[in-house]
């Protein structure tokens, strides 16, 4: 498989707090890597740097064979539009409608799609993709969690992303509305081919969605390999996360 992402020794630190070590990552073509690790371990700091929104110390990023760390603004925007982010809380714009939020990126990037007249057709197929056609005009304060989260994977899947980064999922939601939401994530990587890294610290998230894990500790990639590989180690620190 061919790497779409390649982080070498990434280093970054906040004065004397060493949160990113000389962390390493290989992302391939059409792959689900999910990345756990304790709260503080650095998962959003590496997630930052890899888009471009924080500068790492030391290390190279390489995206889509590009080296985001040596790309101007407008090439960084412009690879921006290719990487689909799904937020923890969803990040809606409150006082936009379903329609008029899904319509935003299609508005703002110009330059990959054109000025579009009739954005309807895009927006519909969005929620179709989630099951939620029928929420098009509903405001966000309507919505569930669930429907929000959907909404917001919506949201990304329009720009038509070659790479999707999902930061806590289904941190919020209950057991059901989880198991909906990895089902959906595991239905968009086989209908789109998409390449996506899964932040998470939930197991049965990681179980089902990740075709390969790395764990995240002390600032470096600790371990790596398959959900059932890192499950069954004897390595305290590993098996702490299976607990």
């Amino acid at each position: 498989m061919k790497p779409i992402i390649i982080i070498r020794n990434l280093k970054k630190s906040y004065g004397s707090n060493h949160v990113l070590d000389g962390f390493n990552m290989e992302l391939n073509e059409g792959e689900n890597l999910v990345i756990m690790g304790k709260s503080g371990s650095g998962k959003s700091v590496m997630i930052k740097c890899l888009i471009g929104l924080e500068d790492a110390d030391s290390g190279s990023i390489e995206v889509m064979g590009k080296d985001i760390l040596k790309l101007e603004q407008e090439e960084m925007d412009d690879l921006r539009t290719e990487i689909g982010f799904l937020f923890q809380g969803s990040a809606l714009y409150d006082s936009m409608s379903v329609r008029e939020n899904l319509e935003f990126p299609l508005r703002r990037h110009t330059k990959k799609f054109g000025i579009i007249e009739d954005t309807t057709p895009l927006v519909t197929e969005a929620l179709r993709n989630v099951g939620l056609e029928h929420a098009i005009d509903l405001m966000p304060n309507e919505l569930s969690g669930g429907m929000k989260r959907r909404i917001a994977l919506a949201r990304t899947l329009i720009l038509q992303p070659k790479i999707i980064l999902y930061d806590e999922p289904t941190t919020g939601l209950d057991p059901i509305t989880s198991k909906e939401i990895i089902m959906l994530m595991k239905s968009v990587q086989e209908k789109y081919k998409t390449s996506s890294v899964i932040i998470t610290h939930d197991v049965d998230c990681a179980r089902v969605i990740s075709n390969r894990m790395i764990l995240l500790v002390d600032g470096i990639n600790y371990a790596e390999g398959t959900f059932e590989e890192l499950a069954s180690s004897t390595d305290p620190k590993v098996k702490a996360f299976f607990k």
